[in-house]
């Protein structure tokens, strides 16, 4: 009995101490006397707490104190190079990496001209872990401070087991990636679905703060979905919602590289916009449609406004489906042609079912590139920070 007692007062104790710390990273600077009313803990636990978390290097007294009237507080912060974790977002021709500090502010950003694709999954990751300990490196940062690498790959992920069952990007199926990552650098890895990393920066540092229920979409090479609601990654029963590319158009459209016929991405993503442009002119990038298309040529035009109305198709069904407060539009096609967010807009009126209409806003990604990065090193930042994994083990 005692033996479960100390337990239930170890998971207690622990509890408290990551609540206390979170309280400060969220309301950074802040006084022990304003967590003592947060917490309506007593003054002496606070204390207490706040001198481990001191000795142990995670914060620190500032040059602040409190305003106002009696006795002034000295103020309490993070320390930003307590820890680090590494964010990794692989995309179909480059590999973009940062290194982000216990502040959650991504501190070194690098970018790798890579195709992902011509290579085998071993090949990729011996490149990661290069550029990854080149990083560390440059920075002198000790090897024990680097808690985490988060990844963000396009596909169908399985999340618990760091598998990548299927990518159609990277070609990859049946891929145990980030036991590969963490056999060459002994760091602790978590991979995930690339939108459902970045859904978790717009929700954490983007468009989705202050958000219930927020859906983002994303389209460049594919075309997928992420839903987030109340701060949870909704990942359906095998991590695969929001695969949006292959939902059905028309039975009779399209010929999908699935197999199947008339799946969307073959209306929206890149190769069908260069496909269809090539009827009419000589295109080998998608830039050239949308410079085409703001030099009002009108076979550019005419491919720009069809995309939007199957983006507002989309939304339509999303918003039938979850009825989010915010829908974010994300990817290489709105990062490249931003115009097609008043023209997505435009067609929401005609396509919107109305009782939906007005209930909940269109946004372009406001993290833009870097979005995947950030999220990556957050989600591994909350898997492997060190209070984080201890709750996790009792």
């Amino acid at each position: 009995m005692k033996k479960i007692v100390k337990h239930d007062q170890d998971v207690t104790k622990q509890h408290n101490k990551q609540m206390i710390l979170d309280i400060i990273k969220k309301q950074r600077p802040i006084s022990r006397a304003e967590i003592t009313k947060i917490t309506k803990m007593s003054a002496t636990s606070i204390g207490r707490f706040v001198s481990e978390l001191c000795e142990e290097g995670f914060i620190r007294e500032t040059n602040l104190t409190s305003s106002g009237l009696g006795r002034k507080a000295v103020m309490l912060d993070i320390e930003p190079g307590a820890i680090y974790s590494i964010g990794v977002d692989i995309e179909k021709k480059r590999i973009s990496f940062g290194l982000m500090d216990f502040s959650e502010t991504v501190t070194v950003y690098r970018r790798v001209d890579y195709q992902a694709q011509k290579s085998t999954p071993e090949e990729t990751a011996e490149l990661i872990c290069c550029e990854i300990r080149a990083m560390v490196e440059e920075q002198n940062l000790p090897s024990e401070k680097v808690i985490g690498i988060g990844i963000g790959v396009p596909g169908v992920i399985n999340y618990e087991q760091g598998i990548v069952q299927f990518s159609a990007t990277l070609g990859w199926k049946n891929v145990a990636f980030a036991k590969m990552i963490e056999a060459e650098l002994q760091i602790k890895t978590v991979i995930d679905n690339d939108l459902k990393v970045k859904i978790l920066s717009e929700y954490l540092y983007g468009s989705a703060k202050g958000s219930n229920k927020t859906a983002l979409i994303g389209i460049g090479t594919g075309i997928g979905s992420a839903l987030i609601i109340n701060g949870e990654v909704f990942r359906g029963g095998s991590n695969s919602a929001g695969e949006l590319g292959h939902t059905t158009l028309d039975p009779n459209g399209n010929l999908c590289d699935c197999g199947k016929r008339g799946c969307l991405q073959t209306y929206v993503d890149e190769n069908s916009l260069i496909m269809e442009a090539r009827r009419v002119s000589e295109i080998t990038d998608v830039r050239q449609v949308y410079a085409a298309a703001r030099n009002n040529e009108r076979w550019a035009k005419e491919i720009v406004w069809r995309t939007a109305l199957y983006i507002g198709i989309t939304i339509n069904n999303i918003v039938c489906m979850y009825n989010p407060d915010t829908v974010i539009l994300s990817g290489e096609l709105i990062e490249n042609y931003r115009e097609i967010v008043d023209l997505v807009e435009e067609h929401s009126e005609q396509v919107i079912w109305e009782p939906f209409r007005g209930t909940f806003k269109v946004i372009p990604s406001e993290l833009r590139g870097d979005g995947i990065v950030m999220g990556a090193g957050a989600l591994a930042m909350q898997h492997f920070a060190p209070l984080a994994g201890r709750l996790s083990e009792e």
